[in-house]
């Protein structure tokens, strides 16, 4: 007789994975993933850049914030100080203010008279993170009058500059805008304001790397950044920081203290101004010996970025970080600048720990959790050196490629284990039923006794869709299907979840047995009957509600469950053979299921089930009833409730519904 081609298939499939072990296809795919994360690392892409962007946002946030240097104040522009003009008219103790702050943007004279109080106030340095690049809307005697403040101040004050994009017809290009020339003096310093954004949009660097991917490539004027040139002058102004570090400091990476406005100290720029306000921050002594930056954080002047701590931190607070960066020499460095270097030391370090977890080839789950152990012991480094040195290595495409191989080699070996079971189970389940083969595989001792048949005690659940017939005339073929499947699945999921067994689907009707091919002894076995008829009642009812909201036909059933003795064994042809649970007990849980509709109700068990679980369900008895073909016969059924001391409530409505279903 010719054999299948299935079984044919099967066997020449068995031989060829014979061939790929574990040991080699493990090797090969982590010497895959090793060589595409050293290439990943030296090309540095944005997706790379991107991911470690990520990770060094993580490493900000779980530290939190903390302290930072209270030499820097920002007094900002904020939206109380664009209202202050409104606010304080015909306030006699705010003349200055409404006189000087008008509609934005504000006379010039205005950050003269501010300059001239917080120097005064004992100011080391003053910032101003506003671009003054064309003339006074309100007169040249306006930018004199900031000029004036500015020369005397001289070597003390820092204007912005900025590289504004302008878009040719050849391309974009960028430009140099400098403060107006009516305010340039011999001593300004002038910084540029512009930070470089990475790959996940984030501000993470110094000016720096700015001013190395777009100043110099564009062949413009090359200026130090805004936080550079603050702390240069700070420096020249500050006999005890004058044997310091250089400005460009160790690296390029801004060290945040925390989120916005949570970091620095914030002052109002209308309180610099208002007479009352000023004398109290003169008395606290706020501006004595301080950097000073004034800047935007209005939410309408739009001079906001997206940090570590912030998807909106205002641009002069951004500033007052990275000077604290450079003034504490915390920018973060990167520990191998040079992608090949880097490349060549992820490559060697990574395929190290490869091969560590590939010598654990036969402990697939200590391969997995070493791999994990390992990947988050090299994030936890990369934290601590990030966190507490100021390094930066290489994080996210490490920990990635760990995680894949150890990942690999544990769904590698798993898989190999389970296809060579799944061989064993094809070539056992063209003689015995699915449920027999997995349990040949798990007690393969009990294999002779199980096919050749043995009689044993169960609980059989039948069920059947009440009014299947005039259903399936109402709706078309595929909503019907449609439909059934949704049924089917939560009555399986109902059976399954309590160690039921689904021995088959007869037209509508479901048949499943408790107690096979496994027992967990006679009460339990009659329980999870008891406990999967009561699920497969409350899933359907909720499947009621929902294909009621959308216009389906609800559907109910019946349930029939019966307890006692019956014989399993394997019977069929060779081209087809089932291991059937048959006997007294299934026929009884069949009948039991039809009376159903006749008494009008959905869970009905025999007495010989209600006998075992009566402690433990809350029950009608319903009197004996003959069952069909056996009217001679007389069996006592019990209508189930729920479990001892539930709700009645539920159970009551369901059985109106069902009442007038059936009307």
């Amino acid at each position: 007789m010719k054999e299948p081609k299935s079984q044919n298939f099967s066997q020449n499939f068995s031989q060829w994975w014979k061939f790929l072990h574990p040991k080699v296809l493990g090797a090969v795919l982590a010497g895959f993933w090793v060589s595409a994360g050293a290439i990943a690392t030296v090309w540095d892409g944005n997706p790379v850049q991107w991911l470690e962007g990520q990770i060094r946002t993580q490493f900000f946030v779980f530290r939190g914030s903390i302290a930072a240097p209270d030499d820097i104040i920002i007094v900002a522009i904020d939206d109380d100080s664009l209202k202050a003009a409104e606010t304080f008219q015909g306030s006699p103790n705010a003349e200055k203010i409404t006189q000087l702050l008008p509609n934005f943007p504000w006379p010039r004279e205005v950050y003269a008279e501010a300059i001239d109080r917080l120097m005064n106030a004992g100011a080391k340095t003053i910032s101003l993170d506003l671009l003054f690049d064309l003339p006074s809307g309100y007169g040249i005697e306006d930018d004199r009058k900031l000029k004036q403040s500015l020369e005397k101040y001289a070597g003390k004050i820092t204007l912005a500059t900025a590289y504004l994009e302008v878009f040719l017809e050849e391309g974009t290009s960028f430009q140099l805008a400098e403060p107006n020339p009516d305010l340039k003096t011999e001593s300004l310093s002038l910084g540029f304001a512009d930070f470089l954004l990475d790959a996940d949009d984030r501000v993470h660097h110094l000016g720096g790397v700015y001013r190395e991917n777009i100043v110099r490539p564009f062949g413009l004027p090359i200026l130090p950044s805004f936080a550079e040139a603050t702390v240069q002058i700070y420096r020249d102004n500050n006999i005890l920081a004058q044997n310091s570090s250089p400005v460009e400091g160790k690296g390029e990476g801004i060290f945040y203290w925390g989120d916005r406005f949570e970091s620095f100290r914030y002052i109002s720029f209308w309180r610099i101004l208002e007479e009352k306000e000023w004398q109290r921050l003169q008395e606290e002594e706020m501006f004595k010996d301080k950097i000073v930056l004034i800047g935007a954080t209005a939410s309408t002047l739009h001079d906001f970025k997206a940090t570590p701590f912030s998807l909106q931190m205002p641009g002069v607070e951004i500033h007052a970080h990275a000077i604290a960066t450079l003034l504490q020499d915390k920018a973060i460095v990167e520990i191998l600048p040079n992608l090949k270097f880097r490349g060549v030391f992820f490559f060697l370090s990574i395929s190290a720990i490869a091969i560590a977890l590939w010598l654990l080839t036969q402990y697939s789950l200590r391969q997995l959790s070493a791999g994990i152990a390992i990947a988050i012991a090299w994030i936890g480094i990369s934290y601590g050196l990030f966190t507490y040195a100021q390094i930066a290595i290489p994080t996210a495409i490490p920990g990635i490629i760990i995680l894949l191989c150890s990942g690999s080699y544990f769904t590698i070996s798993v898989v190999h284990n389970n296809l060579e079971k799944l061989f064993l189970q094809t070539t056992l389940e063209r003689y015995v039923a699915q449920p027999v083969a997995k349990e040949i595989l798990k007690n393969p001792e009990n294999f002779y006794s199980m096919v050749q048949g043995k009689k044993i005690k169960v609980a059989v659940l039948f069920s059947d869709i009440r009014g299947f017939t005039t259903l399936s005339f109402l709706l078309p073929p595929e909503d019907l299907i449609a439909q059934l499947n949704i049924y089917f699945h939560e009555m399986v999921e109902a059976i399954v979840s309590v160690e039921g067994t689904l021995d088959k689907f007869i037209g509508d009707a479901v048949m499943a047995e408790f107690g096979f091919p496994l027992s967990r002894g006679e009460k339990q076995d009659a329980l999870n009957a008891i406990y999967a008829a009561l699920a497969m009642r409350k899933n359907l009812a909720k499947l009621r509600s929902s294909w009621q909201e959308t216009g389906r036909i609800p559907l109910f059933n019946g349930i029939g469950i019966s307890y006692g003795e019956a014989i399993a064994g394997d019977i069929g042809s060779w081209r087809r053979r089932e291991y059937a649970v048959m006997g007294d007990t299934v026929n009884v849980a069949s009948r039991v299921e039809g009376l159903t509709k006749k008494l009008k109700t959905d869970i009905l068990i025999s007495e010989s089930l209600y006998n075992i679980v009566q402690d433990d369900i809350e029950a009608i008895d319903l009197g004996e009833h003959p069952l069909k073909g056996r009217e001679s016969d007389l069996i006592r059924l019990y209508g189930v409730i729920g479990l001892k001391g539930c709700d009645r409530s539920f159970y009551d409505r369901v059985q109106a519904d069902l009442k007038n279903y059936l009307k």
